[in-house]
């Protein structure tokens, strides 16, 4: 193990676990005792991470930092081997933040409230894990226990479909993970050398063929949690039911862990494969786009149209993710960072107008900004972040992956015109189904069953601050944008590298490929080839 003075990460890691064991041992019969350890521990946990990464961290490095690495089941050659660096490091601080918020926007919860408690601190402590793994069966025993405490939030507590959705989210994840296990094998067996650590397993020369077939398979796996259409029909269903808490955290981090694995195992450890995969990660984050918005459309669900809403902006990421730019992998970062944010906060929002409403549909709410201003006030802002206003994090996050992939040099120009122009689509889709969502709601015509004044109450103070902590980094990163960009941005600029560097090489081996009129590759100077060939023998 590295020498370091004090392992901040399975600290940070253990500590919401280790503290959920306790709380059958907690004496308290109403759940307030239970509900104010659950917040404390949580917000223990988030300002030791903010500690150990302003005191312990170098943000000008790419390397991995605060590595620990111990001997945990020799047998099976399992390691507690963790570590953080710039892509990892932005997203445990999301993850902090919104599961701290989510357990205090829980405070209401009566049914089992020990039970509930001690799932959301152990699904934090299993989603911090995912970010910061580095060997490849840590990493997925913590994608596994994710999925437990998900589940039994949303049949437990979720809505009067909860079942329904509950089972169809674990056979959707569940699936999913199993593609993960047969791909995560093939990549550890190959060659002479059988190891689980992903930095060795990044550095394994793979045959073709098998490169090929594992980044399908991580595709597919991370895929659905992103979720990338096809693959997405668990979402809606998922967030229609879900609490509000429970929602803050599938659309504030499950969706990002799906983006963060694409970039860590497909395009850092499968650069090869990457050439091939890149230009149809491309045409999934336009389909996600578009598709997502007319979606939203048709939704009269308040929390369904906000789902789709969550499939679209995830195409971006996709589309970051496949520009083999610096700036368009830095802006599918922020994309995930500001989506944590913003649909958080309006996945909490629409909980507050649930439990004043009793109702999620539309067309039986109507002229509620009368009796509601500040929740109308808050879910505006939260909805111009969504639809990238100016001066929000949302609109510096889509514009940093429209320059990314329009500058990028990798693809020919028409297909980088088709790209932009369809997801310019999506873009003018967005103002649209939120702004209409927005008038429906708050200025609608007044449904006779609401009786606005008599039961209807604005935000309470708990409320403001839950929201405030969230929409306040919207409007910090939109105005400022090295806020979040600092810290992930020396990674950024080596993993455009690593990605870029196989690109004259996979063009000289495949110079009249399908892929010939989608790539400007193959066009690359003869010299640079030839160049990279020699240094490839």
């Amino acid at each position: 193990m590295n020498a370091i003075e004090f392992p901040w990460l399975t600290a940070i890691i253990l500590l919401p676990l280790v503290a959920a064991l306790a709380i059958p041992l907690i004496p308290d019969k109403e759940g307030r005792t239970v509900r104010w350890y659950g917040l404390g521990v949580a917000f223990t946990d988030f300002a030791l991470m903010i500690y150990a990464f302003w005191y312990k961290y170098d943000f000008q490095s790419s390397r991995l930092q605060l590595v620990e690495n111990y001997p945990w089941i020799p047998q099976l050659g399992l390691h507690w081997a963790v570590g953080v660096d710039g892509l990892s490091m932005p997203l445990l601080l999301l993850t902090g933040l919104i599961n701290t918020l989510a357990i205090f926007a829980a405070w209401k919860v009566t049914t089992k409230p020990r039970l509930f408690y001690g799932l959301m601190l152990a699904m934090y402590s299993a989603q911090l894990g995912v970010f910061v793994a580095q060997d490849l069966l840590l990493f997925f025993l913590m994608w596994e226990i994710e999925l437990v405490p998900i589940y039994l939030l949303i049949s437990i507590w979720g809505g009067q479909n909860r079942h329904y959705a509950a089972t169809k989210f674990i056979l959707y994840t569940a699936a999913a993970s199993i593609f993960i296990l047969i791909a995560g094998f093939a990549l550890v067996f190959s060659g002479d050398t059988v190891t689980f650590d992903m930095a060795t397993l990044g550095m394994k020369e793979y045959p073709k063929t098998l490169e090929l077939l594992v980044y399908a398979g991580f595709l597919i796996a991370f895929g659905v949690k992103l979720p990338i259409f096809p693959l997405h029909t668990w979402l809606p269903d998922a967030h229609g039911e879900a609490s509000a808490p429970g929602s803050m955290i599938l659309a504030g981090v499950l969706l990002k862990m799906g983006g963060y694995a694409l970039i860590r195992f497909n395009v850092e450890m499968l650069p090869n494969a990457h050439v091939t995969f890149a230009p149809v990660l491309a045409v999934l984050g336009v389909v996600n786009i578009v598709y997502g918005a007319c979606c939203a459309f048709a939704q009269t669900n308040l929390k369904r149209r906000l789902a789709y809403s969550s499939i679209a902006h995830m195409g971006f990421v996709l589309i970051g993710i496949a520009s083999y730019t610096e700036l368009g992998i830095s802006g599918a970062v922020l994309q995930m960072v500001s989506h944590g944010l913003i649909a958080a906060s309006l996945f909490f929002l629409s909980g507050v107008t649930y439990d004043r409403t009793h109702t999620l549909m539309m067309d039986k709410m109507g002229g509620m900004a009368k009796v509601m201003p500040k929740t109308f006030a808050l879910f505006t802002i939260g909805s111009m972040a969504s639809l990238a206003l100016p001066g929000m994090s949302g609109f510096v996050g889509e514009l940093m992956v429209f320059l990314g992939i329009a500058t990028s040099d990798v693809y020919s120009s028409s297909f980088k015109v088709v790209v932009v122009l369809l997801s310019a689509v999506g873009v003018i889709l967005t103002p649209i189904y939120l702004l209409s969502m927005l008038r429906q709601v708050f200025y609608g015509e007044q449904s006779e069953e609401l009786h606005l004044d008599a039961v209807i109450s604005d935000l309470k103070p708990r409320e403001i601050f839950i929201t405030a902590c969230l929409l306040l980094p919207i409007i910090g990163i939109g105005f400022y944008p090295k806020l979040a960009t600092q810290t992930y941005d020396v990674k950024a600029v080596e993993l455009a590298a690593h990605a870029r560097q196989v690109l004259p090489i996979v063009a000289h081996q495949q110079p009249s490929s399908l892929y010939s009129r989608i790539f400007s590759a193959p066009t690359l100077a003869n010299s640079q080839v030839e160049s990279s060939i020699n240094i490839s023998k």
